[in-house]
């Protein structure tokens, strides 16, 4: 297997970029402040309720980034929100969005929040992911977890890689991966799942593209499956036991479908009619019909499926 050159990640940021700029600046200008008045004195963000916190303050980053927002003050605050959390990363998600949010911050604004952080940082979180690993050759959920996760699997994978660290047994890994398929198409999250999903299916597929391991079999089954997951609305759903579309699932839905080479399969003007019947009129992006209030998660799920759409 041959890896790519560019970290998925980087990848992805540089694309979703591409794809907003196509956006009216007023229109990207809204979002990027509706954004910003939600950091805290500490620099970090929240989610709906609560203080700050790592996961919602990497989605607020990845989503000022891709707009080409991300620098002066607020990644200043950001950076010295991620210094404060160096030593203690709960889980596996926060670690990720501590990772991440390091790397948008360099590539973005130029700052280093590792220019503080003590020796062997590095190596002690590179220590943490290879505790999660699985005699299958994937990653579990947490220390505690006897069964390895798609969606982990990938998260360490993408850790491993703005970490500058190698993926170790590569192919075991892809092993691991590929017997997670479903009958009839699609991922699953966990061996014992009765159903496939949209989000571990592009957790799968994006970590199988990272280790060069997408075959013309895996392609075309997925591309039938997550066409199997659009709605008469042009969204995306979790699962086929779910009866609406939601803004995450149509996210990792369209981006998948491109790594697949089958966005032709769905219509993409009702799509992005769905998109944007979510997006705030001040800014933000809800989760679904059902919910009345925009939150930083949803915001980066909406910005990236405009930007994928309008890239096209």
């Amino acid at each position: 297997m041959t890896p790519p050159t560019r970290a998925y990640l980087a990848e992805l940021t540089l694309r979703l970029s591409e794809g907003l700029a196509q956006l009216d600046e007023s229109r990207r200008a809204r979002h990027a402040d509706w954004i910003r008045r939600g950091q805290r004195d500490d620099g970090g963000f929240p989610g709906r309720e609560g203080e700050s916190d790592l996961y919602y303050t990497g989605f607020a980053l990845r989503s000022l980034a891709v707009l080409g927002e991300l620098h002066g003050p607020v990644a200043d605050r950001a950076l010295r929100f991620l210094e404060s959390r160096l030593s203690g990363p709960g889980t596996i998600v926060d670690l990720l969005s501590l990772v991440y949010g390091a790397f948008l911050l360099d590539m973005a604004a130029g700052l280093d929040i590792f220019a503080k952080a003590p020796d062997g940082l590095r190596e002690r979180w590179i220590g943490v992911f290879e505790s999660l690993r699985r005699p299958d050759g994937g990653y579990a959920k947490g220390p505690d977890g006897a069964a390895s996760s798609t969606y982990h699997t990938f998260l360490v994978m993408i850790c491993l890689e703005l970490l500058d660290a190698p993926i170790p047994e590569p192919d075991r890994i892809a092993a691991f991966l590929l017997s997670q398929r479903a009958e009839g198409g699609g991922f699953l999250e966990i061996r014992a799942g009765k159903r496939a999903g949209t989000n571990p299916t592009a957790a799968a597929i994006g970590a199988l593209r990272i280790l060069g391991g997408l075959t013309p079999p895996v392609r075309d089954e997925t591309a039938e499956f997550l066409a199997g997951m659009v709605m008469d609305d042009g969204g995306f759903r979790a699962n086929s036991r779910i009866p609406i579309s939601d803004l995450l699932s149509t996210f990792t839905g369209l981006w998948t479908l491109i790594d697949v080479g089958a966005i032709a399969q769905i219509d993409r003007d009702e799509t992005r009619r769905f998109v944007e019947s979510l997006e705030g009129p001040s800014g933000g992006f809800r989760a679904a019909d059902w919910d009345d209030c925009p939150d930083v998660e949803y915001t980066f799920y909406g910005l990236g499926s405009l930007a994928v759409l309008h890239r096209l």
